[in-house]
């Protein structure tokens, strides 16, 4: 890896980078999330959420609605794996944020069991920064997709998008209105 494109984020952080709150937002008008399953204290954005000491990729992710999971991007596919079975052990769609990268092992795993695959086009998202809250400089260093997992139906692995632009400013403007 070049240096021009090294991560200079500690190491204590790398893997706890928040989603864009206007984003989640957007998405939960959409799903209704109920559980974040793959948390922390500081980057919860679910009021029930599950952190490293709850061991996810162990526990039954136990929700009332949509499941929401932006898991550490260090060890993806057995995030995959737990999101589809969790999905039919659930009754409940799961929704996943993940790097926009089809060569990889767990790609192909998402798009044999999930039934959606939503490319976000027209430029990167800028994650949060967990140690100091504020949006990462340059946006991420890849594009995102969404992997989403819906239950009672045979997986489709269909694709769509939904521009970057369309999903901030949805959420924005339902903040917005909600503050107001």
């Amino acid at each position: 890896m070049t240096s021009e494109f090294a991560s200079t984020t500690p190491i204590e952080h790398k893997d706890r980078w928040q989603t864009p709150v206007e984003v989640f937002t957007a998405l939960d008008l959409e799903f209704g999330f109920y559980l974040d399953a793959a948390a922390d204290h500081q980057n919860a954005l679910c009021a029930r959420y599950l952190t490293e000491a709850d061991d996810a990729l162990a526990a039954d992710w136990e929700s009332y609605g949509a499941i929401w999971c932006n898991p550490p991007y260090s060890a993806i596919t057995p995030w995959v794996e737990k999101a589809a079975e969790q999905c039919r052990a659930q009754h409940q769609p799961v929704v996943m944020l993940l790097p926009a990268d089809t060569s990889t092992g767990w790609f192909s795993l998402a798009l044999a069991t999930a039934d959606e695959i939503r490319f976000i086009t027209d430029g990167r998202l800028s994650f949060i920064n967990a140690g100091t809250g504020k949006p990462g400089k340059n946006g991420n260093s890849k594009g995102s997709l969404l992997v989403i997992w819906r239950p009672f139906i045979k997986p489709r692995g269909q694709f769509t998008t939904v521009s970057r632009e369309a999903l901030i400013t949805a959420g924005a403007d339902y903040l917005q209105e909600v503050a107001a």
